[in-house]
Parts: structure tokens; C-alpha cells; sequence
């Protein structure tokens, strides 16, 4: 069987994947370089997936993180629709599902995860779209034309944005979650109550405090019945996050706890292997713990520092990654630890649309940020987190503008 030898591969042709290449090409301008990946799609960003690409604000060639003459001009063989299958740690060979035969020098895992999925009864739970790919995003706009009814399974990040950008699309949207508001894993009770209030407002059918008992066609109606009542769509979708790939590097024997473990450089438990992006686990030394990450920025950074250390520079991942959402008019940046279980104190200028939250941990140190419709505030944010500043809740006294 042939058996094709390069200093560098890269499995995951997304964000992290991509930006490692960039990251190589600083350090390494010759060494040989193979990106495998399982759609059939260059690298892609998946932010558009549910915003710009509904609102027209892009299109589908705009998405798309480099172009083909990017990979011909760094000399990277691309090898798509091909999903790395096993990885021998002593031989240092990958292979593929197809069957091919890889040697490394270095090895990069950027797989990020498939969607997190759940079982529903009834007869039509196959057809629920698990949204993450460019493909489902293409699949849920033929399915549902101009103004068809979709129902939107998940209250969080996807959920919301996807409910949000369909709304203005003109379909009639329907939104179940299982909590009181949504965002709440991230948004303090009175915010997410208010752009729950929101939704509603815009003409979103909320069905919130519910869970999916099962989803069953009706003739041309799909039926979703939930613990509280029925709703028909003409199609479903479905946003939980994801479930990191780590499988293959679990058998090969590399250290997993919730996502690849990595150390400060990126570099897993095998001294040739990295890890970046969604399935990478890594210490987040401000926050002093260790966190897996599924946002944008983390991918961005972490893939060209990898790329830059899989070619000998040796750095250190310090980066802060921040995240971002638009739910309607109103928008937010966040970095640090952005959990609503957490002491909140928040300073608005203009309540619940324009304003800053501070996010506490026991000690009362500020170690999250989220800048509600005010912009450019993240650097100033993490300066703060990385301060070790102590907030009294009861204070009025900020330290961030709102100017």
C-alpha cells in the first residue's frame, strides 16, 4: 500500500486547520504540508452559518477563510472529503478512511466534533437537522424556501442566533428550550429574560421550560410535540454544540479529559502530536484552570500558534479568546469565564441593550467581561481579568467606560 511521507499534517480542514497552515508558513517556508479533511469544502468560517449568510450580508464565496491559490501558493497538498480514520503514535502514520497511508513529522489535530445529538422518538427524528455545516445551511434554506415554519430545538449560542437570523429571513420561527430564558448558561436571569421578551416581540413563537418528547411526520407537516404542546413545522433543526473529536486520539493512547489535552505550547502527551481549536482541552493559566473552547477567536489563534510551534518556534498560547453574538439589534462581546452561575454586576447605559457585565468569581475578582451593544472593548477587558481586580457587587464604581 502506498505510504506518502510529510513534515507536517493537519487533520481538520476548518479554522484552526487553516490558520495553522498560515502559522507553518511564518516559520517553515519549505517543509511539505498535508491538510486532510472530511467535507468537500475549502476551510470555511462557521459564524455566517447562522447570521450573515441568512441576512445577505454575505455570500457563500465570502465565507471561505482562503481561496485555492492560497494552498497552491504555500505548496499544501489538500486532501478533502477524507477523514483521518486511525493513528499509529509509535509508527507516526495516519490513515484514512479511504484507506491511505500518512507519515508525519508533525501531526496537528484540528478535527474540532460533530454535533451533539439526542434521541427523539417518533417517525421523523431523522429528519432533524443537526446544525454545524455549510451543508446543513444549504440543506434548512432549500427545505423551508422564503417563509416556511422551522422549528428551533436549543435555547443557546446556535439556537438563538440561527432563531434570530431565520426570523429576519422571513420564516416563521418557532424556538424550544428546556430553560426559563435564553442564554442561560451566559446571560445573568433579568438579561435573558429581557431578550427572551425580545423574541416575542419579533414574532418568534417561544416555547421555552420544555423538553422534545418526539418529532413525527404528518403528512407534509413534521409534528414536534414537546411536555406542554404541539408545534408543525416544515423543518427542524437542532443546535446543542458539539461533541469534541478526540476518538482517534483516545485509541491511539494520547491524554483525554474532555478534549485533547494539551500544554501551553499546544503540544498533546506525544511530543510530535498538537492540538487546537474545538477539541483541544489547554490551560487557560489567567483563569488558572483548564477549559475546551468552541469560538471563533480560540480557533483562529490557537491554529497559527500550533502551526508556528509544529515548525519550531516554541511559544506560549496566551491568548484570551473572546466571543461574540447578534440576536437582533442587540449584540455583545465576552471574554474570561462567561458563566451565569456566577456573581453578575452589571453597568448600563441604556438597560439591557447598551451596557457592560462583569462576571465574579468567590473572591470577587472580575475574571469575565461581556460588553453589551458597545464595541472595541475587549483588550481593555482583559487587562482587567488579568489584573486580579476585586469588584464590590454593591459598588457603583466601574472601572470600564461606557463612552
Amino acid at each position: 500500500m502506498e505510504r506518502l511521507s510529510y513534515d507536517y499534517i493537519i487533520v481538520g480542514a476548518g479554522l484552526a486547520g487553516a490558520s495553522a497552515v498560515a502559522g507553518i508558513r511564518e516559520i517553515d517556508s519549505n517543509g511539505s504540508i498535508l491538510l486532510l479533511g472530511s467535507e468537500n469544502r475549502l476551510p470555511y468560517d462557521r459564524p455566517p452559518l447562522t447570521k450573515s449568510l441568512w441576512s445577505g450580508r454575505k455570500g457563500l464565496p465570502d465565507i471561505f477563510i482562503y481561496n485555492s491559490k492560497f494552498y497552491e501558493k504555500n505548496g499544501v497538498e489538500l486532501r478533502l472529503n477524507s477523514p483521518a480514520a486511525r493513528l499509529d503514535l509509535s509508527a507516526k502514520l495516519i490513515y484514512t478512511e479511504e484507506g491511505k497511508i500518512f507519515s508525519f513529522g508533525k501531526l496537528l489535530l484540528a478535527a474540532g466534533g460533530q454535533p451533539r445529538r439526542f434521541i427523539f422518538s417518533g417517525n421523523a427524528s431523522s429528519e432533524v437537522i443537526w446544525y454545524r455545516y455549510l451543508s446543513d445551511f444549504e440543506k434548512l434554506r432549500e427545505k423551508i424556501g422564503i417563509q416556511g415554519r422551522v422549528a428551533v430545538i436549543g435555547g443557546g449560542f446556535i439556537g438563538s442566533e440561527l432563531a434570530a437570523s431565520l426570523c429576519g429571513y422571513g420564516a416563521q420561527v418557532a424556538l424550544l428550550f428546556t430553560e426559563n430564558h435564553l442564554c442561560a448558561r451566559v446571560f445573568p436571569k433579568e438579561l435573558g429574560a429581557a431578550v427572551t421578551e425580545e423574541y416575542i416581540r419579533r414574532g418568534v413563537y417561544i416555547m421555552n421550560n420544555q423538553r422534545v418528547n418526539a418529532i413525527s411526520r404528518d403528512g407534509n407537516d413534521i409534528m414536534i410535540e414537546t411536555s406542554m404542546g404541539i408545534v408543525r413545522a416544515d423543518a427542524v433543526v437542532a443546535g446543542f454544540g458539539i461533541e469534541p473529536e478526540v476518538n482517534m486520539a483516545l485509541y491511539a493512547g494520547l491524554k483525554i479529559d474532555g478534549g485533547i489535552l494539551v500544554d501551553n505550547h499546544l503540544k498533546t502527551s506525544h511530543p510530535d502530536i498538537y492540538a487546537a481549536g474545538d477539541c483541544a482541552n489547554f490551560p487557560y493559566d489567567v483563569l488558572g484552570k483548564r477549559v475546551r473552547m468552541e469560538h471563533w477567536d480560540n480557533a483562529l489563534n490557537q491554529g497559527t500558534t500550533a502551526g508556528r510551534n509544529m515548525a519550531g518556534a516554541n511559544e506560549t498560547y496566551l491568548h484570551m479568546p473572546y466571543f461574540f453574538s447578534d440576536l437582533f439589534e442587540f449584540g455583545y462581546e465576552a471574554v474570561g469565564d462567561i458563566n451565569s452561575a456566577n456573581v453578575t454586576v452589571a453597568d448600563w447605559k441604556e438597560r439591557y441593550r447598551a451596557g457592560i457585565i462583569y462576571y465574579l468569581d468567590s473572591f470577587s475578582r472580575v475574571t469575565g467581561v461581556m460588553a453589551c451593544g458597545i464595541y472595541g472593548r475587549m483588550e481593555e477587558g482583559r487587562e482587567l481579568i488579568r489584573s486580579g481586580m476585586r469588584l464590590d457587587p454593591q459598588s457603583a464604581v466601574f472601572p470600564l467606560n461606557l463612552n
